[in-house]
């Protein structure tokens, strides 16, 4: 898709916004001709050697991978617009929310239900990994809703997806810590085998209301994820099938040689019954929602509390730049002899509150989706105390 050269303002109306972040902001958007909404993505671009804006090169390689795919669970990009300050990406508008949200509102859920939306999921995800693209960032919140009325799944945010050539490897820290497979954590290749895991960790919440691998803090984490230490502990999975156990087993493999691949998950019996016995137990197995509900519950509340810290740690900024100024226009022995050192009073990184480790080989914020956004602070390549097991995700998504 080549960039569009007409304005964009003669094309759409601009709307409310839906989202923002870093380098993008997102509004909600009217073809002028049509009526048709869409989300509007503005892209800052990242000039000269600073550090403010997403690099050009970053954000042709969403556009590159967003215009590849086409398929009725994928959200499309409709549109490309490139202005001197930023890019704009016209895409579809997701806005029912998200999967886990609307599925906690329920009063009930059966195991058959719950294998009609993972199928979905299997289903967009097979159509990326047809074409040899790994999204690397499946979770709860990249699971939309098309719209309030509908049950038709998207899935959302390509800023870490990556075309997968056998030929070369692909090693980086990325992702959402929960959700990771081992082979992140290790520090070697990717592979699309390793969005196979995320669905695995995806699966296992929805049934049981609970994350597998998270621990007491980062560490335990992310050793419980490259140890595969987890269990069907029978407070969240006394009503599960075998069946369904069976499923995320197969997707809990350390060697991702080994684990199912997105066909052997479509094909799984859980999945896919092959006897009237399958789906007679797919249908009285029914999952407590209210291990659910209280999942989606605490999240929003570590929402709210991010935000508090975010907006706390942004004013002590504001207040040490002000008195670095102050203190910067004096000239005086004082200063020369370091009267500044109320500067260590304020912490030096927040990597406790950052979403994502950025890929090791560019340091740079990679663009999202239209309705997602993120945090990002450095890590070192085997550096893994910088992950934030908490994943907390402060920003809007339709």
């Amino acid at each position: 898709m080549e960039f569009n050269q007409d304005t964009f303002e003669n094309n759409y109306d601009v709307g409310d916004e839906i989202g923002s972040g870093h380098f993008a902001v997102v509004k909600r958007c009217t073809h002028s001709a049509t009526g048709t909404q869409y989300a509007a993505k503005f892209i800052r671009k990242r000039r000269g050697g600073g550090r403010k804006g997403a690099k050009m090169e970053d954000i042709k390689k969403e556009i590159e991978i967003l215009k590849y795919i086409k398929h009725p669970n994928v959200i499309s990009l409709h549109d490309v617009y490139d202005t001197k300050n930023e890019v704009i990406l016209v895409l579809e508008l997701v806005s029912g929310g998200e999967l886990f949200e609307y599925i906690s509102e329920k009063d009930k859920l059966s195991e058959e239900e719950a294998c009609r939306f993972l199928v979905q999921i299997l289903e967009g995800v097979k159509h990326l990994h047809d074409k040899h693209i790994a999204h690397l960032d499946l979770k709860p919140e990249n699971i939309m809703l098309l719209n309030h009325n509908s049950q038709n799944i998207k899935l959302i945010d390509f800023g870490l997806a990556q075309k997968i050539d056998p030929k070369s490897d692909i090693r980086a820290m990325m992702g959402t810590a929960e959700f990771v497979a081992p082979e992140v954590v290790s520090y070697e290749p990717l592979s699309l085998a390793t969005d196979m895991w995320s669905i695995g960790v995806i699966t296992y919440i929805l049934l049981s209301g609970a994350s597998p691998f998270l621990g007491d803090n980062k560490q335990e984490t992310y050793h419980n994820i490259t140890a595969i230490i987890y269990e069907f502990d029978d407070e969240y999975f006394s009503g599960t099938s075998e069946l369904a156990k069976d499923f995320i087993q197969k997707l809990f493999v350390k060697d991702c040689r080994k684990r199912a691949k997105v066909d052997d998950c479509l094909n799984h019996p859980w999945i896919k019954p092959k006897e009237k016995q399958h789906e007679d137990v797919r249908k009285s197995a029914v999952i407590n929602i209210d291990n659910l509900k209280t999942f989606m519950a605490r999240k929003r509340w570590k929402q709210s509390l991010r935000v508090v810290c975010l907006c706390n740690r942004l004013s002590r900024s504001i207040q040490l730049r002000k008195s670095q100024d102050t203190l910067g226009s004096r000239n005086t022995l004082a200063e020369e002899a370091g009267c500044c050192s109320n500067v260590s009073e304020v912490p030096s990184s927040p990597s406790d509150d950052s979403l994502y480790v950025r890929p090791v080989e560019d340091s740079c914020v990679t663009p999202s989706s239209p309705v997602r956004t993120w945090n990002v602070e450095t890590s070192s390549p085997h550096d893994t105390n910088n992950y934030n097991s908490t994943n907390i995700d402060t920003q809007t998504s339709l």
